[in-house]
C-alpha cells in the first residue's frame, strides 16, 4: 500500500482530529481551532501521512528555540531565530502501530530542520512515551526557566521536555 507524507492542510482538520481522538482520549485532544491557528503559523511545518489514501498519522511541528515549551492546547509562535524543531505531537492510529510510520514522518522532517540550519531538536513527553523517544536521541533536557516549567506542567504528571542534536558544528582550527 502506498504511503504519501506531505505537509498538513487544513482540510486535514477532520481526519487528523480522529486520529488523535483514537490515540490520546479526550485528556490530550487539542480542537481543530487551535490547529487552524498552528497551520497559519509562518514556522508551521507540520506533516501528514496516508496510507491508501487514508490519513493515518500526524506530526505536528514547528521552528522554534531550544528550551521553550508549547503548552497544551497553545499556538506555533514564530520565533526571530529559530534553532529547533520542535515536535508539538505525532501520532499513528493504534490500527497502523509498528509499521514504521512515525519514523517515516520524523526522517524528513529531521532532513529539512538540518538543511534550513536548525540545530537541535525539543519536544514534550508524555503518556510514558520517554523511552520511544529516547531510542530517537532524545535526551531529558532541564528547564531553567519559571514560564517554561509552567508551560510544561499543563501536559500534567510525567511529562518531560526532551531534546536531541540535529547536526553537529564542525569546528575548524584557525590558522
Amino acid at each position: 500500500m502506498s504511503v504519501v507524507v506531505r505537509p498538513l492542510a487544513l482540510s486535514d482538520l477532520a481526519d487528523l482530529l480522529a486520529v488523535q481522538l483514537a490515540c490520546y482520549g479526550e485528556g490530550f485532544v487539542e480542537s481543530g481551532e487551535v490547529f487552524a491557528r498552528r497551520l497559519a503559523s509562518p514556522a508551521n511545518c507540520s506533516l501528514v501521512l496516508e496510507q491508501g489514501g487514508t490519513v493515518c498519522a500526524y506530526l505536528a511541528a514547528y521552528r522554534s528555540v531550544r528550551g521553550k515549551v508549547t503548552p497544551l492546547h497553545g499556538d506555533f509562535e514564530a520565533a526571530a531565530q529559530p534553532d529547533t524543531l520542535y515536535l508539538h505531537d505525532m501520532a499513528v492510529l493504534p490500527a497502523h502501530a509498528g509499521q514504521g510510520l512515525a519514523h517515516a514522518l520524523l526522517q524528513p522532517l529531521w532532513a529539512q530542520a538540518r538543511a534550513e540550519g536548525l540545530r537541535h531538536s525539543a519536544l514534550v513527553s508524555v503518556q510514558g512515551s520517554q523511552a520511544y523517544w529516547q531510542r530517537q536521541g532524545y535526551v531529558l533536557h532541564p528547564l531553567q526557566d519559571a514560564t517554561q516549567q509552567a508551560r510544561l506542567a499543563s501536559y500534567g504528571e510525567g511529562a518531560v521536555y526532551m531534546a536531541r542534536t540535529l547536526w553537529a558544528w564542525r569546528h575548524r582550527p584557525s590558522s
